[in-house]
């Protein structure tokens, strides 16, 4: 087991940048998910780590060992593709053991370590089956089980789940986790599904156009974004920006003369903000209220479309004239609420778990010691109650 190192790596292509910047450390034996929008760098980032693409500068180490320059075979680096990549010409039992026999293994020890591994990923009854006869989960586990016999340092996954329908995606990313938890293994793995990233992994990195925007666990990334690209990407759905000013009473008001968008903070709240005359405000969807009839400081709006979800249901408000300036927010409310489509609705927030974010750098403002994580849980258990 090692730990991964990028210091200052950089891949152009011609004259375009696809990652800058890459300085990151993964722990022994920690599980670090690359985290992003499509064409961020994710991927990139991955493959120079397995020498599959070079970088244009920087330098990557495993453990104490510079492997920047490294033949790929010689790094003792496990990955799994999106597509598998298996031998269609193989059994499953000769795709598991086939790293193996190119090491030169004698017959009798892949035989054991084949079954060890087969039965490790609960599939000894498909051994001896093609793999055109297998469904996507089964061709899923003899990837993994081919990279697993090889007992590497490090496991690269790029978007293992992406092929899987969302039944399949839950149990194997179950499967996946159980594994490297067993294993012990320093995991990189590669997705832009953040709730696969934020169930799975120990540590996240979210890149944005070919730079690390955070690295943090799932509830630092989420509860304490560093900046409004974060904010936004993170979560489903998606954060509520409104661009807004204060007076010296702690009221904010839209900038954009929205009617209706007024909502008076608590003074503790309002205080992070007092150095800024205008800056943007961030809600999550859940960090409203939603009530159907008028009630003191409130943001009042009207109902477009209800999404039933279960015990929960998405509500998209407009706030303002319809025909005019407005602003649309996402709320999360009980199923209990009766949301009426066209129907006037008055929204309050929580507003100590509210963000700041800077106009024109889009940083986080920094608002102290806020315990954002203990509130939302008992947020969330009041709400069950």
């Amino acid at each position: 087991m090692v730990n991964v190192e990028y210091d200052s790596v950089e891949k152009r292509y011609g004259d375009t940048i696809a990652v800058e910047d890459i300085d990151l450390t993964v722990e022994d034996g920690e599980f670090a998910i690359l985290l992003g929008p499509s064409g961020c760098g994710k991927t990139t980032t991955l493959r120079c780590l397995a020498g599959l693409t070079e970088p244009t500068s920087g330098t990557i180490t495993l453990g104490d060992y510079d492997v920047t320059d490294v033949h790929p075979k010689n790094r003792n680096a496990a990955m799994v593709f999106q597509n598998f990549a298996l031998y269609p010409h193989m059994t499953v039992r000769e795709n598991i053991g086939y790293p193996l026999k190119v090491a030169g293994i004698d017959g009798a020890d892949r035989t054991e370590r084949v079954q060890e591994v087969a039965e490790m990923l609960e599939i000894p009854e498909l051994l001896d089956r093609d793999i055109a006869n297998l469904s996507g989960g089964q061709q899923q586990r003899v990837a993994l089980g081919r990279a697993i016999i090889r007992r590497p340092s490090v496991f690269l996954m790029d978007e293992p789940l992406a092929n899987l329908d969302a039944k399949l995606k839950l149990s194997m990313r179950s499967r996946i986790k159980v594994l490297q938890r067993e294993l012990d293994i320093t995991t990189l793995y590669v997705t832009h599904d953040q709730e696969e990233a934020m169930s799975l992994g120990d540590k996240l990195v979210v890149m944005n156009e070919g730079h690390i925007q955070q690295i943090g666990s799932p509830d630092e990334v989420y509860h304490e974004p560093k900046n409004r690209f974060v904010a936004g990407f993170i979560g489903s759905p998606s954060m509520n920006f409104v661009t807004v000013e204060m007076d010296e009473s702690g009221v904010v008001r839209s900038t954009d003369g929205v009617d209706g968008f007024e909502y008076g903070l608590a003074s503790s709240v309002a205080e992070r903000y007092r150095d800024h005359d205008e800056f943007v405000l961030g809600v999550r969807p859940q960090y409203f209220t939603a009530h159907t009839e008028p009630v003191d400081n409130a943001i009042r709006g009207q109902i477009k479309v209800t999404e039933p979800q279960g015990d929960n249901q998405i509500i998209d408000v407009l706030v303002g004239d319809e025909d005019g300036d407005s602003i649309e927010l996402t709320v999360k409310a009980p199923s209990t609420v009766e949301a009426v489509r066209t129907e006037d609705i008055w929204l309050t927030i929580d507003d100590p778990l509210v963000h700041g974010f800077d106009v024109r750098s889009g940083d986080r403002i920094d608002d102290g010691e806020v315990e954002r994580t203990k509130a939302t849980k008992q947020q969330a258990e009041s709400t069950s109650d």
